[in-house]
C-alpha cells in the first residue's frame, strides 16, 4: 500500500517545489546524505545500545534510569543470547561495509567490532569457567557497592526503584545460587580458602539496624538510603513511609537473599578442595590458554610469559641494588626488603588518624600530578576524580587499590579506592606509584578520555582490553620518574617494588595455572622476591587463583607501550613529541596491542610524510 501512495506524494512535492524561489532553496539546503561510514557507526551504536539494555545494572552505572528497578539476568541462556545478538549485528556490519570505502577510524571500528563478536562466540565454551562469588568480586559484595555508588536517587521514583531492587534480591540471588550449583556439578568449584573470605563478607552484611534490633550500628545500605532521602524534597509522611519500606525491604528482601546464599556456600565449602589452578577444570589448560590470549591480546604461551617474568624480576632486582648502593645500605637485597617491610617510618598508624592522613596525602599526590598534565598530554579528561577508602564491609577481602569509572553522563565522579584495612600493606613509599596508576595519569585519564571521545562508537568508548588498560596504568607509574618525580630514593624504590610485583605476577600466575604450583609455593615466591607485606603477597596469590591470567596483562601491556614509544623516538628523532605520542595511545579508546602497534606505526609514517 505504501508503494501506491508514493507517486501522488512525490508529484505534489514536485509541484510545490516549482513555486519556491531559488533563493529560499539555497537558504534551506537538504542535509547531506549519510555516507557508509556514518551508517556503520550508527549500526555500532544501535548494537551497543541493544546489548547494554539487557543489563539494568550497567545501564545504571552509565547514568541511565532505564530499568533501574531490576537486576541483570544471570541465567545460563543469557551468554548465548548476547553472542547471538553480536553475531547478528556483526553480519549486518559486514554486509553494510562490503565493497565500500570507509574512513580510517570506521575501518578500525569495524575490525574491533567483528573481533569482539568472534571473541564472544569463542568464549561461550567457557561461560561457566569462573567463580561468581569470590573475594575479589561477586554479587555478594557488588550489591551494596552498586546501590551506594551507582544507583542515584534524584526523585521519589528513584528511591522507590532502589527499594524495588532490594525487595527483588531473593529472586536475583536464586539465579546466582543456581549458577553456583551448575558450576559445581560441572567441576567448577573454588578452593577452600575462598569460602572463608566470602562468608566473612556476608556475615558483615547481616548485622546492623534494621536487620538487628539494636539501633547501632546502622546497616550500610540503610544508611546510604537515608542519606539519599535527605536530598529529596519530601513531606514528612512520605519520607517516613519510604523509611518503613526500606526497613521491610532489608528484612524481607536483603536478609533472606543473603542467608540463602550463605547456606549454599556453607554446603559447597564442605565439598571444596585445596587444588588452586584451573588445570583442575575440565579442559582447564585450553581455558587458560584462551584466558591468556584474551587478556594479553597476544599469542604468547604460558611458558613464554613465565620466562619473561623471570627475566624482568632479575632486571628490576638489579635496579633496586643500585638504589641500595646510593643509600649506602649494608646488607643484601633480601635484608633491605625486610627493612622496608618493618621500619615504622614507612607506615601510617593503623587507626583512624593514620587512615585520614593517608587519604589526605594520596589526594595531594593526585593534585600535584594534575598540575603537570599540560607538559605531558594534549587531551585531558573533563571528569572529576575523588579519592576514597574501600568500604568497611568489603575492605578485609578487597584488593589493595582500584578505580571506578565515572558515569557516562557526568552524574558520578571517578573514584580512586584505597584499601586501608591494614596500613602495613599501604606503605608510604608506594603511595606515589599507586596513585599514578589508579588515578592520574593512569586509569582515570585513560578511561575518562575514552568515555568523552566523540566521533567513535560507544563500544570503543566504553570497552576495554586488559593489557592496554592495565599496561597504561603501569606505564603511568614509570612516566613521572622521567619528568622529575620520585626524588626520594625510597619512593623510587617503591615505584620499582610495584613494577617488580607485576613482574612476579607473570611467574606466579603461570606457575599456579600451568605448572601446578600450590598456593603456598606462589606465596613463598612473592615473599622471597618482593618487599611487600605478607598480607599483600597472600592477597595477590589468592587473586591469581580466582582471576586466572588477568594479572599477566599489566607487565605485557607496559612493555609494549614502552617498546612502541622507543620505536617512535628512534624513527622520528627531533620530530618526536611525547604529548602527541600519548594522544595516539589515548584518543582511539582501548585497543588490542597489535592495533596499538599499527596506530603508532601510522603515526611515525605520517610524521615522515609531513617532514618530506
Amino acid at each position: 500500500m505504501l508503494e501506491g501512495m508514493r507517486t501522488p506524494w512525490l508529484a505534489l512535492l514536485m509541484t510545490v517545489s516549482l513555486v519556491i524561489s531559488s533563493e529560499t532553496v539555497l537558504a534551506q539546503p537538504l542535509p547531506p546524505p549519510i555516507n557508509r561510514s556514518e551508517q556503520l557507526n550508527q549500526l555500532f551504536d544501535q548494537a551497543y545500545d541493544e546489548i547494554l539494555h539487557r543489563s539494568p545494572v550497567e545501564l545504571t552505572r552509565q547514568g541511565s534510569r532505564d530499568r533501574n528497578f531490576e537486576w541483570d539476568d544471570l541465567g545460563p541462556a543469557e551468554p548465548r543470547m548476547r553472542a547471538r545478538l553480536m553475531r547478528r549485528w556483526a553480519e549486518k556490519a559486514r554486509q553494510l561495509a562490503s565493497g565500500q570505502s570507509l574512513d580510517a577510524e570506521t575501518k578500525l571500528s569495524l575490525q574491533l567490532f567483528l573481533a569482539r563478536a568472534d571473541l564472544e562466540e569463542k568464549s561461550l565454551e567457557f561461560a561457566d569457567y569462573d567463580y561468581p562469588v569470590n573475594q575479589m568480586y561477586g554479587w555478594h559484595a557488588e550489591v551494596p557497592a552498586f546501590l551506594s555508588n551507582a544507583h542515584k536517587v534524584g526523585s521519589r521514583s528513584d528511591a522507590v526503584n532502589y527499594l524495588r531492587r532490594l525487595e527483588s534480591l531473593p529472586a536475583f540471588f536464586d539465579q546466582l545460587v543456581e549458577g553456583l550449583r551448575r558450576r559445581q556439578k560441572n567441576g567448577i568449584l573454588p578452593p577452600l580458602f575462598v569460602f572463608d573470605y566470602v562468608l566473612s563478607d556476608i556475615d558483615n552484611l547481616l548485622v546492623g539496624f534494621p536487620l538487628s534490633e539494636a539501633a547501632e550500628p546502622v546497616h550500610p545500605i540503610y544508611a546510604d538510603f537515608l542519606a539519599k532521602l535527605k536530598n529529596l524534597q519530601l513531606s514528612r509522611r512520605d519520607e517516613e513511609q519510604l523509611r518503613q519500606r526500606a526497613q521491610a525491604a532489608l528484612r524481607n528482601g536483603f536478609r533472606p537473599a543473603y542467608e540463602n546464599l550463605r547456606q549454599v556456600l556453607l554446603e559447597q565449602r564442605a565439598q571444596a578442595g585445596e587444588s588452586d589452578g584451573v588445570w583442575k577444570f575440565p579442559n582447564g589448560q585450553r581455558f587458560y590458554a584462551h584466558q591468556l590470549e584474551t587478556v594479553t591480546t597476544t599469542s604468547m604461551s604460558a611458558e613464554q610469559i613465565h620466562q619473561l617474568g623471570l627475566s624482568e624480576v632479575a632486571r628490576i632486582h638489579a635496579e633496586m641494588r643500585a638504589i641500595l648502593t646510593r643509600l649506602k645500605f649494608e646488607g643484601s637485597l633480601s635484608d633491605f626488603f625486610q627493612f622496608m617491610r618493618s621500619d615504622p617510618r614507612f607506615l601510617y598508624s593503623n587507626d583512624e588518624a593514620g587512615k585520614a592522613a593517608y587519604l589526605k596525602e594520596a589526594t595531594a599526590i593526585v593534585d600535584r600530578m594534575r598540575g603537570q598534565l599540560d607538559k605531558l598530554f594534549l587531551t585531558q579528561p573533563k571528569a572529576l576524580l575523588v579519592v576514597k577508602p574501600v568500604e568497611s564491609y568489603r575492605e578485609k577481602s578487597a584488593g589493595k587499590a582500584f578505580y571506578e569509572a565515572p558515569a557516562l553522563d557526568g552524574s558520578r565522579d571517578g573514584f580512586y579506592y584505597a584499601n586501608l584495612y591494614d596500613m602495613s600493606s599501604m606503605p608510604k613509599y608506594q603511595m606515589e606509584a599507586l596513585a599514578y596508576h589508579e588515578a592520574i595519569p593512569g586509569h582515570h585519564m585513560q578511561i575518562s578520555i575514552a568515555q568523552e571521545l566523540r566521533g567513535i562508537p560507544k563500544f570503543r568508548r566504553m570497552g576495554g582490553y586488559t593489557a592496554y588498560v592495565e599496561g597504561w596504568g603501569l606505564y603511568c607509574e614509570q612516566l613521572p620518574k622521567e619528568h622529575g618525580f620520585y626524588q626520594d630514593p625510597y619512593s623510587d624504590f617503591g615505584r620499582l617494588s610495584m613494577e617488580l610485583f607485576r613482574a612476579v605476577r607473570l611467574v606466579v600466575d603461570t606457575g599456579i595455572h600451568q605448572q601446578r604450583w600450590t598456593r603456598a609455593q606462589g606465596l613463598q615466591y612473592y615473599l622471597d622476591n618482593t618487599p611487600n607485606s605478607p598480607l599483600d603477597c597472600k592477597k595477590m596469590v589468592d587473586r591469581h587463583i580466582v582471576m586466572p591470567a588477568q594479572a599477566t596483562a599489566y607487565k605485557i601491556g607496559m612493555l609494549e607501550i614502552l617498546r612502541l614509544r622507543a620505536k617512535a623516538q628512534k624513527e622520528m628523532g627531533a620530530r618526536f613529541d611525547l604529548r602527541k605520542f600519548h594522544d595516539v595511545v589515548l584518543v582511539h579508546g582501548a585497543v588490542p596491542l597489535k592495533v596499538l602497534e599499527k596506530l603508532v606505526t601510522d603515526h611515525i609514517s605520517d610524521s615522515k610524510d609531513e617532514g618530506s
